[in-house]
């Protein structure tokens, strides 16, 4: 019942935002505005109504830098991203934690507002939610024990070449291995509900490699001795906020303030500083 009021909570206000603009396009508003940024302040406004408030985001929080848990708190560039994007729109910013696998149905069920989690954009699901500018690049690594037959991307798939390769279910690096490696009778991909338990699986040779994001990969090498990232990189691709189709207003003022985030040099400072300009 609470999501059918927001949906309809959210329609409404669509209709106010169409009439705003209209009246404003005709200049029949004589009241002189209360500020410059009236049309962002009607966005921001109709955003609290709706949301009562709060900006919902859904995570996996066990992808660092990106979002991991310190104490009580998920910390990380999407979170720190998140929070500057609320407090640009007069929001207070919500962060649920969740299986990665969950964040897309989460999303188009209207549970929350919007998923970031290190989120690569591609058809599959752009065909369920849209998503907003991106704002951030992702590399996809292979990290193998010291000493592994596997010492670059094209042992994957070389001639007579078969391999158990672990990923984190449902992320790029599982839909990646799945079309180039699994699919084509090179390996068999072994999926996961955490990153870290891919990895284990690759300690006690369960796995003989992990394919996974570059910075969480420096991350679990860090902690393991014997692990080692390979030089070549197994993909490259874009990191977006996810949203509900229906969301359209919403959608737009996020990406709005992300892309003033982005212009102003706020984005690439939380980058760096979780990354570093090395």
């Amino acid at each position: 019942m609470k999501e059918i009021k927001r949906l309809l909570t959210l329609i409404l206000v669509m209709a106010m935002l169409v009439t705003l603009a209209a009246c404003g396009g005709n200049g029949t508003n004589s009241s002189p505005s209360p500020s410059d940024n009236s049309e962002e302040n009607d966005t921001a406004d109709a955003i609290q109504t709706v949301q009562e408030g709060l900006l919902i985001m859904g995570t996996s929080a066990e992808f660092p830098p990106y979002e991991f848990w310190e104490g009580e708190s998920i910390i990380g560039i999407d979170a720190e991203i998140a929070e500057a994007i609320a407090e640009k729109l007069g929001l207070t910013l919500q962060i649920d934690d969740m299986e990665f696998t969950s964040i897309i149905a989460a999303v188009t069920t209207g549970r929350i507002d919007m998923g970031m989690a290190g989120m690569t954009v591609t058809p599959d699901r752009s065909e369920s939610v849209d998503f907003s500018t991106s704002y951030a690049t992702g590399v996809q690594v292979i990290i193998v024990k010291e000493g592994s037959e596997i010492t670059s991307v094209d042992d994957l798939n070389a001639e007579g070449a078969f391999f158990n390769i672990g990923v984190q279910v449902s992320t790029t690096g599982d839909l990646y291995t799945t079309w180039d490696l699994e699919d084509e009778g090179f390996a068999t991909v072994h999926r996961f509900d955490r990153a870290a338990d891919a990895v284990l699986a690759l300690l006690s040779d369960r796995v003989d490699c992990v394919v996974i994001d570059n910075e969480p990969a420096k991350a679990f090498v860090a902690a393991n001795p014997g692990l080692i990232i390979l030089d070549t990189e197994y993909a490259v691709e874009d990191y977006a906020i996810c949203f509900n189709k229906e969301s359209e207003a919403l959608r737009d003022a996020v990406d709005a303030a992300l892309v003033e985030l982005i212009a102003d040099g706020t984005v690439q400072s939380i980058i760096d500083k979780y990354i570093g300009t090395e």
